[in-house]
């Protein structure tokens, strides 16, 4: 074995793991940016708010997107920067629903 690796080793092996604050970050975070994804498609997409099909869309679609940014934030090297990522991407989301909302 090389010194690199198992330098390598020696600096893995002291990271606390932090896969449960990572799941609490995917879990809160992805379903309130997959709500604000789909809040943001039911209002301003095509048809409109009432669009009949549309809601059952827009129903289905909420757990596709939770699950897919709630397996994403694993990939994140800290739970820290995850949260960061997401708390960015959700605050751009429903920020922009806000912002268009009031212009009406």
């Amino acid at each position: 074995m090389t010194e690199r690796s198992a330098n390598t080793r020696r600096q893995h092996s002291r990271q606390p793991s932090q896969w449960w604050a990572k799941t609490s970050v995917g879990l809160l975070g992805g379903l309130l940016l997959a709500y604000g994804v789909v809040t943001l498609f039911a209002w301003y997409g095509p048809g409109g708010l009432h669009d009949g099909a549309k809601v059952q869309f827009n129903m289905w679609m909420v757990t596709p997107i939770w699950l897919t940014v709630f397996s994403l934030s694993y990939l994140f090297d800290r739970a820290q920067t995850a949260a960061k990522v997401l708390g960015a991407a959700n605050g751009m989301c429903w920020g922009l629903f806000i912002a268009l909302r009031v212009m009406g």
